[in-house]
């Protein structure tokens, strides 16, 4: 039987995981956004501090480092609430739930893109370099976008966020098996931090010298998701006192304020040469998330957008290249005026959170429950009723744990 904290991993969601998520989207967005400006050779950050645009600008890829730590830890706990120890983890079960959640919205793209490739419609045409059409949809398919880009170059937009898909399904393609050999003991968590000593070396050493793969490699993206993982396993296996949560959290935000708010200083001091300043801001995610998780903390009615933005991040991942597009176009046809930069920014960000909810709400969350009833039919009434009986044996003390997730 699973313990009562791995229980107390179905009650409710996590505010800080969908603040967190909610964060990262933002970081993103603005990321995209910048991207483009700067292409177009619009000088908008002139006279602004160099750490302040870096801070607002450039941090997408720590945006997507909290995604993956935040996803790490999601998947192992909500596998732990569902099956127990993970050493009983369903294969197939597992598989069918993460395509349910994954297939619909991606298969989904996919056409859609494909369809502009052939309109040949500008942003979405899939160069000949990078292999056609054909050769970026097999790479989404099979989760190499990130291999592909690195050996042939870059992709339109909408298809290059695909790389962290390649990045994060390709682990859990092997997430289940590992667990169903090594346990959830001494041997997984030897392996899970292999992970997390190979991170720095993914984004350096292994990189090779290819600006790509330091950025969308493999190993440099899991040794966040494999620290997602042993915060689960933590959570489920330790009950911190208050104290000692106060700790843990100040330690975290602090290393998540350095590597998001300081990381010109945190290059100078050679973290980001060797690789190391994502691994210390996924550390810093997941010490947040001990705390978040073992204490229930509520977010104030303040920051109720930025929970909704997380709940709907993948949603606005997958779509927001669209919306970045379509704006931008309309900004450099009203002239690229300074002025309409800040709203430019701001038109993208609340766009592209309406465009996620609706597709989340009308599309990818309505299949997802369709294919979970249909791939695992008695499987989740039996997981609802056990949850039933589960909820009443957890005393009030014990139900400060953590959330529930769709897989």
């Amino acid at each position: 039987m699973p313990s009562p904290n791995t229980l107390a991993l179905s009650r409710k969601r996590i505010d800080g995981i969908d603040l967190f998520r909610g964060m990262a989207i933002f970081f993103v967005l603005m990321n995209h956004v910048n991207m483009r400006l700067r292409l177009a050779h619009i000088p908008y950050t002139q006279g602004l501090p160099r750490q302040l645009v870096k801070s607002l600008f450039w941090n997408g890829q720590f945006g997507v480092q909290m995604f993956f730590a935040v996803s790490g830890f999601l998947i192992a706990s909500i596998s732990l609430r569902r099956w127990g120890p993970l050493s009983k983890i369903d294969i197939p079960g597992f598989y069918h739930l993460r395509v349910a959640r994954i297939a619909p919205l991606l298969l989904s793209l996919l056409a859609v893109l494909s369809l502009l490739h052939f309109a040949q419609l500008h942003n979405f045409v899939v160069p000949a370099k990078t292999g056609g059409l054909g050769r970026a949809i097999l790479a989404a398919l099979t989760f190499h976008i990130n291999v592909l880009e690195a050996h042939r170059g870059y992709l339109p937009g909408n298809w290059d966020v695909l790389w962290s898909l390649s990045v994060e399904e390709m682990f859990y393609l092997f997430f289940p098996l590992v667990c169903r050999l090594l346990g959830q003991g001494k041997l997984l968590i030897a392996f899970l931090l292999g992970f997390v000593a190979l991170g720095p070396f993914g984004r350096t050493v292994l990189a090779h010298g290819n600006g790509t793969w330091e950025e969308y490699s493999y190993l440099g993206g899991m040794d966040a998701i494999a620290l997602g993982c042993l915060t689960a396993l933590f959570v489920t296996r330790f009950r911190c006192s208050r104290p000692v949560l106060w700790a843990v959290g100040a330690a975290g935000a602090v290393l998540m304020i350095f590597i998001l708010g300081f990381s010109l200083s945190a290059y100078q001091w050679g973290l980001g040469r060797y690789g190391l300043e994502m691994t210390l801001l996924a550390i810093g995610t997941c010490m947040c998330i001990v705390v978040f998780a073992q204490t229930q903390w509520r977010a104030p009615r303040v920051l109720w957008p930025v929970l909704r933005t997380g709940q709907y991040s993948y949603e606005i991942y997958l779509t927001h290249m669209f919306v970045v597009y379509a704006l931008f176009t309309l900004f450099l046809n009203m002239g690229t005026q300074m002025n309409l930069v800040p709203p430019l920014f701001i038109a993208v960000v609340l766009a592209s959170v309406l465009v996620g909810a609706i597709v989340a709400e009308l599309y990818s969350e309505p299949m997802n429950r369709l294919l979970r009833k249909r791939f695992l039919p008695s499987a989740e009434s039996t997981h609802a009723s056990n949850m039933q009986v589960r909820a009443a044996t957890i005393q009030s003390d014990d139900a400060a744990v953590t959330q529930t997730v769709e897989l």
